[in-house]
């Protein structure tokens, strides 16, 4: 904890008055933190293994801040040793539920940020993965190039898929223009399930962790379902601010093959046969 206590002091120039160990998973190490000013979280990861992961999470915050929801303010965003860190504030939601009409509304407000292409001017991350951003104008040839054939080569190359995996993808990918509708670029927090969107005390929706970029609104919604569901309150208010084209929903599993791949990758087999089977059903 030596390494914590002086990023703090250091940073901040406050005395920690209690530190308290957050899950953060295989990436970064999390602690919630008080001070005598300030009640916060302190982010932590590898510099060298992780380059530029917390400056690319700050361009995304800022990003997602010129929307409605509530951001998390950074505090402080540097190199210490060969420590990367982020340091952010705390915000409480203990005791309270997110408003999922304000989700809903909030939501397609933020969806309705447009940009004149697909994808962002700069890399960023998903997980500890590398998200290529190079701007297209097309969706289907940006979710082709940009999102499925890096991480079908990488799963290839790690052995989870085979050259008939290969073959099914290249025809897939002869039909994402037929499969999904044509939309305008919209600003996307990129991983948005549900342990990255909080509250506050007010039940404000508060989103955190993102891996922005513009793309079709229907990959935000495709994230929420995959591990767990939408409130029928949450899309009546999305809907009315920013209807979704009908029967959205039959097509999760198309936009799902991101997120899928970024966890076989990650995490391994038991997200194989999610895979395959999309693959398999549009091939």
């Amino acid at each position: 904890m030596k390494h914590i206590n002086e990023i703090i002091e250091r940073e901040l120039d406050e005395e920690i008055t209690s530190l308290k160990r957050c899950s953060g998973g295989s990436i970064n190490e999390v602690v919630e933190c008080r001070t005598n000013n300030h009640h916060l979280v302190l982010k932590i990861n590898d510099a060298e293994q992780f380059p530029k992961m917390f400056e690319k999470e700050v361009k995304g915050l800022h990003l997602l801040r010129s929307s409605s929801f509530r951001i998390p303010k950074v505090l402080k965003q540097g190199l210490y040793q060969n420590w990367s860190f982020l340091i952010l504030e705390f915000i409480d939601c203990k005791g309270a539920n997110i408003n999922v009409n304000l989700l809903g509304h909030k939501l397609a407000e933020m969806h309705t940020m447009t940009a004149k292409n697909f994808g962002l001017e700069h890399n960023n991350y998903i997980g500890s993965i590398s998200q290529k951003n190079n701007p297209k104008k097309n969706w289907c040839s940006f979710y082709q190039e940009r999102r499925l054939e890096p991480l079908v080569k990488t799963s290839f190359n790690q052995g989870w898929l085979d050259r008939l995996d290969l073959l099914l993808f290249e025809k897939l990918y002869l039909e994402l223009e037929n499969l999904i509708p044509k939309e305008v670029p919209a600003l996307l927090h990129g991983d948005l399930w549900q342990g990255n969107i909080i509250c506050d005390k007010d039940s404000m929706p508060v989103l955190i962790d993102p891996a922005v970029y513009y793309g079709h609104r229907e990959m935000d919604l495709a994230m929420l379902l995959m591990f767990g569901s939408i409130s029928a309150q949450t899309m009546d208010a999305y809907n009315s601010i920013y209807p979704i084209e009908k029967n959205w929903k039959s097509r999760t599993d198309i936009h799902q093959l991101y997120p899928l791949l970024v966890h076989l990758v990650l995490f391994g087999g038991s997200y194989l046969g999610a895979v395959k089977k999309t693959v398999r059903k549009y091939s």
